[in-house]
């Protein structure tokens, strides 16, 4: 990966190093590159503009984010559906369905408000490919510091990006440009090769692209999502109908969506952590702050709570106790599942290297192979496709079920794994017994320098140290974050305590490292 993109697409402070400016020419980058790579193939051959759809979460940042692409992608001919603010499973299920050509998402998930990233999907809703992200970013980073580090929070490229889009004029949005809120984007005249460039004044061959809003589109993603409850239970009219839940939307994109999904399925909803400010995303609640989840399950006496981060691409849940359960026992419990209903294809399941102990031992006991992949949905999407297998998963609460999605769902997580709990009638405390969590020790070593850290001999001697004591009873891994500017360590063992302390020795060696 270079140094813009990182492993789930731009991330960065707004208004510092993730800029109108950046926005802009970054979409204006993105539909010269993918007119020239084909990706635009579709639009020649219908005599049409490209045509793209945007959604975002509901950070302040996001508005001005927003408008900024879609001036970019508008100023370079593609046509835009505006669909709000929206998860981002939604956005990638959208841009299937309406059969566009891109989709991009303004999100960056589970991190703080401050925050906001930008994440391209290619036709069919699935992430664009590596080599696609390299050549967008090297449209954009002549100029760029030497020093520029390989992380995904971008270096300031303000100094280079200031003439504008590359191979197009600077868009002003105004009203001549907009056209009238709709369910999809106007089409005008013959188009024949999308975003290419004639004239002086630098006008799109095909002329600029046309803008409408079509919120309403969000319907049909829940309308997806419900059919997707399998078997007799699909035919139920409420499915979900006796289950309590307590559905925690992080203040993000899924306060608007999970709550009136789990109620169409017929369950009795209680909505925490759904009143987004623009401030509030992350911020004491959701998948990365669970304890509000837990205290709400145990107060209201639901049966379970589900927990969803920023985008709404990620679950977890908790118990009637309000016992967390995480990534890898959501996906043992499906994995199981679909093994037992023959939808589990070549008895397979991609699971990442942080994937705990116990899940291993699980599905080796249940008779189901494990394929490995570096973290990040990325990697696990590419191993399935592969592969073509159907499921895969990570601890963090990315799970990808392809039968349904493209990418990672929180909200096709939840549902799924609620009825799970409904057809076998029990609690999900004694579902997720089918693996036994080994202790496991997660530190994120926040501020270094990930390049001195991977080149340390003094971080390699204390790796190895690590492993040595461990032996056969656990693991050690540190490796740079894919999302952030930080170096992750986790060490897995019988006893808490050991673990604890190798992993509390380890991250003041990358301290001192980095």
């Amino acid at each position: 990966m270079g140094h813009l993109f990182g492993t789930d697409g731009v991330r960065g402070v707004a208004g510092d190093n993730l800029t109108a400016g950046l926005a802009m020419t970054l979409a204006s980058a993105a539909a010269s590159v993918l007119a020239g790579t084909g990706e635009f193939a579709y639009a020649r051959e219908a005599h049409r503009r490209p045509v793209a759809v945007v959604g975002r979460d509901p950070r302040a940042s996001g508005e001005f984010l927003e408008a900024a692409v879609v001036a970019g992608l508008a100023a370079s001919g593609v046509d835009v559906i505006r669909l709000g603010v929206i998860p981002t499973p939604g956005v990638a299920y959208l841009t299937s369905e309406l059969g566009a050509d891109l989709g991009v998402m303004l999100s960056a998930s589970h991190n703080p408000a401050p925050d906001n990233g930008i994440k391209f999907f290619a036709r069919g809703g699935v992430k664009l490919p590596d080599e696609v992200e390299e050549e967008i970013e090297a449209r954009l980073g002549h100029g760029a510091p030497e020093s520029s580090r390989a992380d995904d929070v971008h270096p300031a490229y303000r100094d280079s990006l200031q003439p504008g889009p590359p191979q197009s004029a600077s868009a002003e949005v105004g009203p001549s440009q907009s056209a009238p809120a709709r369910s999809g984007p106007a089409r005008s005249g013959p188009a024949r090769s999308g975003p290419a460039h004639a004239g002086p004044a630098g006008v799109p061959e095909a002329g600029f692209g046309r803008v409408g809003d079509a919120p309403a589109e969000g319907e049909r993603y829940l309308q997806h999502l419900l059919a997707t409850i399998p078997g007799p239970l699909g035919l139920a009219r409420e499915p979900l109908a006796g289950l309590r839940v307590v559905v925690d939307c992080a203040n993000g994109a899924a306060s608007a969506y999970a709550p009136e999904l789990l109620r169409r399925a017929g369950a009795d909803v209680i909505a925490i952590g759904a009143d987004p400010d623009g401030l509030n995303i992350n911020l004491g609640c959701g998948s990365t702050s669970l304890s509000a989840l837990s205290g709400a399950v145990v107060e209201h006496g639901a049966d379970v709570g589900i927990a969803h981060d920023g985008d709404a691409d990620r679950c977890l849940a908790v118990d009637a106790s309000g016992q967390v359960i995480d990534g890898d026992q959501i996906l043992a419990v499906l994995a199981l599942a679909l093994k037992e209903s023959g939808r589990l294809a070549s008895n397979t399941v991609v699971a990442t290297v942080m994937s705990n102990l116990g899940f291993r031992h699980a599905m080796r006991e249940a008779g189901i192979e494990i394929v490995e992949t570096p973290v990040g949905d990325r990697y696990l999407i590419a191993a399935m496709l592969d592969g073509k297998l159907v499921l895969g998963g990570e601890q963090s609460g990315h799970i990808i079920m392809l039968d349904h999605a493209t990418t990672g769902d929180g909200l096709l997580t939840g549902l799924q794994l609620l009825a799970e709990v409904v057809r076998q009638g029990r609690p999900l405390a004694d579902l997720a017994r089918v693996m036994t969590r080994y202790p496991q020790v997660l530190i994120s070593v926040p501020g270094v320098d990930k390049a001195r850290v991977a080149g340390s001999a003094a971080v390699t001697d204390a790796v190895t140290a690590t492993a040595a004591e461990l032996g056969d009873t656990g693991r050690v891994i540190v490796r740079p974050s894919g999302t952030e500017p930080a170096v992750r360590v986790m060490v897995e063992a019988a006893d808490s305590g050991q673990a604890e302390r190798l992993a509390g020795e380890l991250a003041a060696v990358i301290r001192d490292a980095g």
